[in-house]
């Protein structure tokens, strides 16, 4: 068989390897078969060389015209291949705009921040700003700025969780450190006392750390709204009102409030303030212990010392301060009896607020 016909059955087998493809992919390989490298065809071309002069322009018009018509043919059959299999896969992937839908749920914000923001709104429709401060403090911030003393207990290792360097040495700090993870958001007040002059009406919702166990009314880990006002003139009855009022537009017009004498390091005098029941209310019930009262957060006037520990004037300023557990506040507003249910992530309870 002559080189002539020798290519002529090459392309007439490519051609045919062609037509039979029955995918882009196998057609790539009948290419690289025939015009690759290694090819059929390739092997051809490269031999020139050697075919005798008489025949050379014969063979080689021959094999250029193989050539092309095989580099067409695969052109063709590639769109050809390729357009059904774009139709394939679009009709693979064709949506049914029949079938019925699926409903998707949509999000919300969890409770807790829910309660966060109820509350510094009621506030700040009195004026107040919000402030934010670090969730790491140091002892000055955290105690010794609020008039903690060094005996106090909230400054013991079993409330409060002290931050260790283990970058070094770890035996250099020993027991209290003086980085911490705040305990209350008392700190943030500090901040801006330093920082702004008075007059000061604030509110600081944060999350504070303390080294208890979960139960149904204790979490390590608690979310707090804490306010402050500093101004001249400030008395304990603007205090009264204040809290009287955001008491109602929390949980009702119908809600009474009441305080009663408490201690906190930073604030004299200082109080609690508790508000009827409203399941029973304020007759008694086992939701309240039959008091028909129910805690909701502290407060006082501000002390003097702290004051003028934060650079102001006690003579010429006075202020107050309170501070509630925004999950407290969510349980006693939908009588749930389990601080740690808002912790758990079950959808099944957190829908139905």
């Amino acid at each position: 068989m002559s080189l002539v016909e020798e290519l002529a059955a090459v392309r007439a087998q490519a051609l045919a390897a062609i037509g039979e493809a029955a995918g882009t992919a196998e057609l790539d390989e009948v290419r690289v078969r025939v015009m690759g490298r290694s090819g059929e065809l390739t092997r051809y071309l490269r031999q020139m060389g050697q075919v005798p002069q008489e025949l050379r322009a014969e063979v080689g018009r021959t094999a250029n015209e193989v050539r092309t018509a095989v580099e067409q043919a695969l052109e063709q059959r590639k769109s050809q291949l390729f357009a059904s299999e774009l139709e394939a896969s679009i009709q693979a992937a064709a949506v049914d705009v029949t079938l019925p839908g699926r409903a998707q749920q949509l999000g919300s914000r969890h409770l807790i921040n829910q309660i966060s923001d109820q509350i510094c709104d009621v506030f700040l429709g009195l004026g107040y700003t919000v402030a934010d401060g670090p969730e790491i403090e140091t002892d000055y911030y955290n105690f010794t700025a609020l008039n903690a003393p060094a005996d106090h207990p909230s400054r013991s290792m079993q409330d409060t969780f002290y931050v260790r360097d283990l970058s070094g040495d770890a035996a250099a700090v020993r027991g209290e450190s003086d980085v911490l993870l705040r305990t209350q958001t008392s700190g943030v007040q500090v901040h801006v006392m330093e920082t702004q002059e008075p007059p000061i009406y604030i509110v600081a919702p944060g999350k504070v750390y303390r080294r208890d166990v979960a139960d149904p009314s204790h979490l390590p880990q608690f979310t707090q709204v804490e306010g402050l006002v500093v101004d001249r003139n400030i008395s304990f009855a603007d205090l009264k009102g204040t809290l009287d009022h955001f008491c109602k537009a929390m949980f009702g017009p119908e809600r009474r409030t009441r305080f009663r004498a408490h201690y906190f390091p930073f604030t004299e005098p200082s109080a609690e303030v508790d508000v009827s029941c409203g399941i029973c209310h304020g007759e008694g019930c086992r939701f309240c212990k039959n008091t028909g009262w129910l805690e909701i957060l502290g407060c006082g006037m501000v002390d003097p010392a702290v004051l003028e520990c934060s650079g102001i004037d006690p003579e010429e300023y006075s202020g107050f301060a309170f501070g509630m557990g925004v999950e407290r506040i969510a349980a006693l507003k939908y009588d749930i009896p389990d601080l740690r249910l808002l912790l758990r992530g079950d959808m099944r309870f957190l829908r139905q607020f």
